[in-house]
């Protein structure tokens, strides 16, 4: 069984459509382990109940967007090295800084392509 079979994966968007391609992608790199949600909050709830190796969350939500799911899940001890790749159509220094500080492991900006996708994915858990 590879990474890939054994990876989970939640994946967090506000926009059904954004979620819709973020898990397509995750199905064409064969990664089929995923929850989704659609706000930050919720997705949080979730984790807690049901831990995953990688999260990949749109920045920009309403209440509570990436940056600040981040930040929670760093401040619990049982999701704090969960890995994080915050998705984004305008990454800007302050949001990377920001993302820096709190543990980001990596950025995907919008539009993006599976290829993309793979490699962000494979800096942050490893070859699929």
């Amino acid at each position: 069984m590879g990474l890939k079979d054994s990876l989970r994966v939640m994946v967090v968007d506000d926009m059904s459509t954004s979620r819709g391609i973020l898990t397509q992608c995750l199905d064409e790199l064969g990664i089929k382990n995923y929850m989704v949600d659609s706000s930050g909050q919720g997705a949080y709830q979730k984790l807690m109940q049901t831990p995953v190796h990688l999260v990949l969350s749109d920045y920009n939500m309403p209440g509570m967007d990436g940056l600040g799911l981040l930040q929670a899940l760093r401040s619990n001890q049982s999701t704090q090295r969960v890995g994080f790749i915050l998705v984004t159509g305008k990454p800007t220094q302050e949001m990377i800084d920001t993302g820096r500080k709190l543990g980001l492991n990596n950025i995907i900006r919008k539009p993006f392509t599976v290829a993309s996708m793979q490699q962000a994915i494979e800096q942050v858990v490893g070859r699929l």
